[in-house]
């Protein structure tokens, strides 16, 4: 499966962001997607995961309560929705497949799709 994430831009603290997951093939509504974010200099981290379904959720705890992820697998499209943003939420962010659901550790997942920065400023 290809992925392509989309989405990101400059914004201001306690703004709002939609990122957009696309993918392509009939097989994407099998696939459990995580968003993983990295800013500069450090390690990649773990932001929230979907099951194929759209039934199991997971989500950092830094994001719980401000970021939702959801999926339209008719659209083969997974969305993370990014409310009250922060400056520590700047990161490009990235979407992923390939793995078993609930895996947070970015080494689990097999495939990748280029990055979209979000940049919020203070």
């Amino acid at each position: 499966v290809q992925l392509q994430a989309s989405g990101g831009g400059l914004v201001q603290a306690g703004d709002f962001l939609r990122l957009s997951c696309t993918g392509s093939g009939r097989t994407f509504s099998t696939y459990n997607i995580g968003w993983f974010r990295q800013a500069p200099g450090k390690e990649r981290e773990f932001v929230a995961a979907i099951s194929w379904s759209g039934v199991n959720l997971y989500y950092a705890d830094s994001v719980k309560g401000r970021f939702t992820i959801s999926r339209v697998n008719a659209k083969n499209t997974v969305y993370l929705q990014m409310n009250s943003l922060q400056p520590g939420d700047t990161a490009v962010y990235y979407c992923a497949a390939g793995a078993a659901i609930g895996q947070v550790n970015a080494n689990d997942y097999k495939y990748w799709g280029q990055g979209t920065l979000v940049t919020v400023s203070s």
